[in-house]
């Protein structure tokens, strides 16, 4: 009998690069829209997210995707995946 360890998928997220003064890490602006539950109204959502970046490619205004993974430090729990726009 033969054993696979197969890995569940993991959340990705696209979003802009908003910091990177940080070493291998960089900020990412993820902006979501959801619907008020009692108005119906549309409203913009943004997070934060801490992003690893091992080799410091990352400027401000890159649009990136990226992907959850284990903890990397006290608030890195997120990494690279790819750059999808430089920023110009």
């Amino acid at each position: 009998m033969e054993t696979t360890n197969t890995r569940n998928s993991r959340k990705t997220r696209v979003g802009r690069v908003v910091g990177n003064a940080m070493d291998k890490t960089a900020t990412v602006r993820v902006d979501r829209l959801v619907q008020h539950p009692m108005l119906k109204r549309i409203l913009r959502r943004r997070t934060q997210l801490h992003v690893h970046d091992e080799n410091n490619e990352l400027s401000v205004g890159d649009l990136v995707r990226i992907m959850e993974t284990r903890p990397l430090s006290k608030t890195k729990r997120w990494r690279l995946v790819e750059v999808i726009e430089k920023a110009r």
